[in-house]
């Protein structure tokens, strides 16, 4: 399938409607329902009156330094709706005064929603990676996330930045037509668990101009997760831009039409991968994905199709992967490994990967070429590529 697309790649329906909720919405100040430094019921307000409107409306923050509680913002409304946000927004510092919210700011069930502006979203999140115990404890509590989207339609996320989130700083579920263009993701490399853009189960997300320094994946695509593009991204510090981890639950659903391009990575832990538990009952298949133009620099394993992925321990290698890869293009990435072996293709044994290929794959370690390990894959290597010695 052509995964190529004119960006930004936004139906016609959806510019349309962005273009009438700029120049004709009503604007709804939240001062109107408060002036404190506390906007959580402010905000609610603001968004009872806009959701309730039959007319486009724009919820509008000025500028300024403000706090706020776990919000969750429910549809469906009668018409399309705006947050401008220019401000700076903290969470409560303290990880226990979000407990029972998922998400700090949670949108869910509409249709044409926009977040834009040049606001900080701060999560305060120090204290809650100090006591992030999930390393060690399978059943450690799960902090807030700064954003959580839920089965929105056709809606965008314009030059927010989300800073040092206590968990991911974006969940996107159950969406479809939504992007993120201009988005900025701030935290340190310490930070734990902090995924910059996890998306689950949803269809034509794109995230385009953006940068992200987290200190875990970038982008994660969990599974049900069809049709995305990642194009002019630049990632770093992190984990990389990942599909997976997947096959660890039963009934997951299909991966498949991922699109990155024109990315940079730069002293990230790992570049772009694949990974999938083994000894799991998964076992919906990841297909057709395609990664092209990236640069890396100083990245310590660049290219990674790893289904033997197993963090701290918490699983057995007994069995292999159910899960089956293919169609998956590795085309003109260059720039520099901290490895030798900047390219590790370790597929499962039980359904080896099929139509991978390597195609002008020309990193460097220390100044010479690096070197590929793989196994259980037979890769169709063209142009400039790493020797690879597969196993069966």
């Amino acid at each position: 399938m052509d995964m190529k697309l004119n960006i930004p790649a936004i139906n016609v329906l959806f510019l349309l409607l962005a273009i009438s909720s700029t120049t004709q919405s009503v604007d709804i100040n939240i001062k109107k329902f408060g002036g404190g430094a506390d906007i959580t019921q402010a905000l609610t307000k603001a968004w009872e009156e806009a959701c309730a409107a039959t007319s486009a409306s724009k919820i509008v923050i000025p500028g300024g330094s403000y706090k706020m509680e776990a919000v969750d913002l429910k549809g469906p409304c009668m018409a399309p709706i705006e947050i401008q946000f220019d401000g700076t927004l903290q969470a409560p510092a303290d990880p226990n005064a979000l407990d029972g919210a998922d998400e700090w700011l949670k949108v869910q069930h509409v249709n044409f929603f926009t977040l834009s502006g040049k606001g900080v979203f701060d999560g305060q999140g120090a204290t809650a990676w100090k006591q992030n115990d999930c390393g060690t404890n399978k059943n450690c509590k799960k902090r807030s996330k700064n954003f959580g989207f839920n089965f929105l339609n056709n809606s965008m996320v314009r030059d927010i930045t989300s800073k040092d989130s206590k968990n991911f700083h974006v969940n996107v579920l159950g969406c479809n037509n939504f992007t993120f263009d201009g988005f900025h993701v701030s935290a340190p490399n310490t930070s734990i668990n902090t995924d910059g853009i996890h998306i689950g189960r949803s269809t034509d997300v794109k995230i385009l101009n953006t940068n992200i320094a987290t200190g875990d994946d970038c982008v994660s695509l969990g599974d049900g997760s069809k049709k995305i593009t990642v194009q002019n991204v630049n990632c770093g510090p992190g984990h990389g831009i990942s599909v997976g981890s997947l096959g660890k639950y039963p009934e997951e659903e299909p991966v498949e039409q991922l699109l990155v391009k024109n990315c940079t990575l730069t002293n990230t832990d790992n570049g772009v991968r694949i990974k999938t538990w083994p000894s799991s009952p998964g076992a919906s298949p990841i297909t057709d994905m395609h990664f092209e133009d990236i640069t890396m620099v100083d990245v310590m394993n660049p290219v990674i199709i790893d289904q033997e992925y197993c963090p701290w321990n918490q699983c057995s290698k007994q069995a292999p992967s159910k899960i089956k890869i293919s169609k998956v293009t590795f085309k003109n990435i260059q720039g520099t490994s901290k490895t030798k072996e900047g390219v590790t293709l370790i597929c499962s044994k039980g359904v080896p990967c099929e139509d991978v290929e390597l195609n002008n794959v020309a990193l460097t370690f220390n100044g010479a070429p690096i070197v590929a390990k793989c196994a259980n894959v037979k890769p169709i290597v063209t142009g400039k590529a790493p020797a690879c010695t597969c196993t069966a």
